[in-house]
């Protein structure tokens, strides 16, 4: 008899062609030399609010500006073409209710991840657009980063956040509650009422209790922070779950599910033993689901906390599972290259789908 075909081997295969691919997907870019037209696709973007500041991009300027009328600075980065920053214009600045309350507490500056235009941040440095959200680690657009009137950011979004879970961030930093607890915690008191149902679980995940020290060599280990109650968790075992490629890159990876609000004890990656609800709390999760990745060194290496559809999440998988993480620090480069290479293979791409 042959070697029976197990799901381990099969992952491991999988893992050997994935990282092969990879491979010549790298040699590939660093050919390509990479240059800063990885922006370009613009079609129906939408435009961005006429009460967005018009900024000459002298941050310190800005904030005083700001604390001077009461209000604070919002930074929203964007890049052209992203469908993420079309929803947000959309869906959140195109609800008038909250476009009202941003508009009566923050002052909305847009700078460009690609950008060129002279930025002088809040040091008194004088950058470029896009070297100022690279120096700010900006892997995502959108990202929104709220400033107080020091100049102090008070909460960071990576990403994008649909509406309900965008005007609790809106509340918390227009109420100054940083203060008072974090934005994570502020979050869970706003969202307790939901909490009833009993999480749903994958034949994939990791069986309790989590051990997560205890895992075999040469794999990452993908975190994901869910709740009972969330919407968009919901949305992840509805229909992420089920896509093709999204269970590939998923066989590459060993999965936690891990509730954010429980006592459940486990053993963290490098070994601590803590509570799940203690863990979210250390690692600053705010945002659910929201996915956690680390290396079989028990080192985080990656993580996402905003809503993402099929196309980005598998993206995200695969940019871990196949370390390329280590060799393209620009998860935005990544994903554009990926989706290139998947077209020339005559695969259709729709990142909102």
């Amino acid at each position: 008899m042959g070697h029976p075909d197990t799901a381990a081997a099969r992952q491991k295969k999988g893992a050997q062609a994935l990282n092969l691919l990879f491979g010549l997907w790298a040699a590939w870019w660093l050919l390509a030399g990479l240059d800063e037209a990885v922006a370009a696709e613009n079609d129906s973007y939408p435009e961005q609010p006429a009460w967005f500041k018009q900024s000459f991009l002298d941050l310190r300027e800005d904030v005083a500006e700001a604390a001077a009328a009461g209000k604070r600075v919002l930074l929203y980065f964007h890049q052209d073409g992203c469908p993420y920053c079309a929803r947000l214009i959309r869906e959140n600045f195109g609800d008038p209710r909250l476009a009202d309350k941003t508009r009566r507490h923050f002052d909305v500056i847009a700078i460009n991840i690609w950008g060129d235009r002279e930025v002088t941040d809040l040091e008194g440095r004088e950058t470029t657009e896009k070297a100022f959200a690279r120096s700010l680690g900006v892997q995502y657009t959108p990202t929104l980063i709220f400033l107080d009137e020091q100049g102090r950011p008070v909460a960071r979004l990576n990403g994008y956040y649909p509406p309900d879970k965008f005007e609790i961030v809106l509340d918390y930093v227009a109420g100054h509650h940083e203060k008072e607890q974090s934005l994570a915690d502020y979050y869970r008191a706003r969202t307790a009422a939901k909490r009833k149902a009993r999480l749903p679980r994958e034949s994939f995940f990791m069986t309790p209790p989590l051990r997560l020290d205890k895992r075999p060599p040469g794999k990452h280990l993908a975190v994901l922070f869910e709740e009972p109650g969330c919407a968009a968790c919901r949305e992840l075992h509805q229909d992420h779950f089920h896509r093709p490629e999204v269970l590939r890159a998923l066989a590459n990876l060993d999965v936690a599910q891990v509730d954010p609000n429980a006592d459940t004890p486990l053993v963290t990656p490098d070994g601590r033993r803590t509570t799940m609800a203690d863990w979210a709390r250390a690692l600053e999760v705010q945002y659910l689901p929201g996915w956690v990745f680390f290396d079989d060194q028990g080192r985080e290496v990656f993580r996402t906390d905003a809503w993402l559809r099929p196309f980005h999440l598998s993206g995200v998988l695969d940019y871990v599972a196949t370390g390329a993480y280590r060799w393209q620090p620009s998860f935005q480069r990544f994903l554009r290259h990926r989706s290139d290479v998947l077209r020339s293979g005559g695969v259709e791409v729709d990142l909102m789908k």
